[in-house]
């Protein structure tokens, strides 16, 4: 059963297009995390759901029921916004009932969602103090009681946990994982971060430009993005890009040369570009390798930077005159991610090599023209 249905929504301000035609399915029960760089429309998308944003076309509907025109408080949500937005005055309990008392529910039915939610957010122990007595991990779980207890359709959360430092937005992060397999509700997500993203998400909305640009599970998204986009926004440390032009091509099959005399074959490719198109080639950080002789393509590099993050390993290493795409300098620094710890001494020659089947290649227009890859099944 479809828990949210957007229908070609459209929002201007003004002479700013920032909704174009924005159609999108939720099921119940489906976590959906929405990202995308600042300024895509993914918070003023949340705040239509929400009603706090009225759209301009197109159409909203909840649980089956025509939302469009609803006030905020008639839609069956709950939202959770960057900012705790707790009263001060009152006490977690207080904080926690206020929606419920404001709909002047009776007494006991208050005091028994107040305790569920208190129990499922692990709040017991506060329900008496006041939200300067808590942490910034508390005060979000307090925010986040006070949306269970309304038992909404849909919980909608705006970015939730940018405010809290990087222990405790992992702990949330697993906090709100086990909240929504608890209750089975139907939850929608901003946030601008991509391991939030990847690690809570069902389906991830991929927004650029007020338009939609992908939606998918997470490990599909990342191992196939529809485009170059995608593909550079998903991934950290960010997939490499290298300039290149097609030489030759032969069925499904494209050579393509970057640089100086670095040459990519491709094979089984989704489409073939035209000899002497301008392309891009695409390696994520993760499939290029330093030092390897069964590297399938290689190129010399020098390290410019080595950072050692304790599980792993971090090269930035400079190809000279091999362009990644984009590059201001007209040179390329590629990224290069080593899973164990190893030493590289600065401005040390490398040999850089790939596989060429991890590699993508995309189009003139950015869209991907390599083969689909095998995901990851869990």
């Amino acid at each position: 059963m479809a828990s949210v249905e957007i229908h070609n929504v459209e929002k201007h301000y003004g002479g700013f297009h920032a909704l174009k035609d924005i159609s999108l399915t939720i099921d119940e029960g489906e976590f959906i995390v929405m990202v995308g760089p600042s300024g895509c429309g993914k918070s003023t998308l949340l705040k239509t759901i929400a009603g706090l944003e009225t759209v301009t076309s197109g159409r909203l509907r909840i649980k089956g029921r025509d939302v469009t025109r609803l006030e905020p408080g008639d839609r069956g949500i709950a939202m959770v916004f960057q900012s705790y937005a707790l009263y001060p005055h009152m006490t977690v309990e207080e904080n926690m009932g206020f929606g419920l008392r404001m709909a002047k529910r009776p007494r006991a039915e208050i005091d028994t969602a107040v305790a569920r939610a208190a129990q499922i957010l692990r709040l017991e122990e506060q329900l008496r103090k006041y939200p300067k007595q808590l942490s910034g991990g508390q005060r979000q779980r307090v925010a986040i009681g006070r949306a269970i207890t309304r038992s909404p359709d849909v919980f909608l959360f705006d970015e939730p946990l940018s405010n809290l430092d990087a222990a405790l937005r992992t702990q949330m992060r697993v906090e709100l994982s086990t909240l929504h397999d608890r209750l089975g509700s139907t939850m929608i997500y901003v946030t601008h971060d991509q391991v939030e993203a990847m690690t809570m998400a069902s389906r991830i909305v991929v927004l650029n430009g007020g338009r939609i640009e992908q939606v998918g599970a997470p490990l599909e998204l990342y191992a196939n993005p529809i485009n170059l986009f995608v593909a550079g926004f998903l991934g950290a440390p960010r997939m490499n890009f290298v300039a290149g032009r097609v030489t030759s091509t032969n069925g499904g099959s494209a050579s393509v040369t970057c640089g100086g005399d670095l040459k990519v074959d491709f094979d089984d490719l989704a489409e073939t570009p035209a000899v002497g198109a301008a392309v891009t080639i695409g390696i994520r950080p993760e499939k290029l390798r330093i030092g390897d002789p069964d590297a399938g393509t290689s190129f010399p590099a020098r390290v410019r930077l080595t950072e050692y993050l304790g599980r792993e390993t971090i090269v930035y290493a400079d190809a000279g005159d091999l362009a990644t795409s984009g590059s201001d300098s007209g040179t390329g620094v590629f990224t290069i991610q080593i899973g164990d710890i190893q030493p590289f001494a600065p401005d040390a020659p490398v040999s850089v090599g790939f596989d060429a089947n991890a590699a993508y290649l995309f189009a003139p227009d950015g869209r991907t023209l390599s083969a689909a890859k095998p995901v990851t099944q869990i």
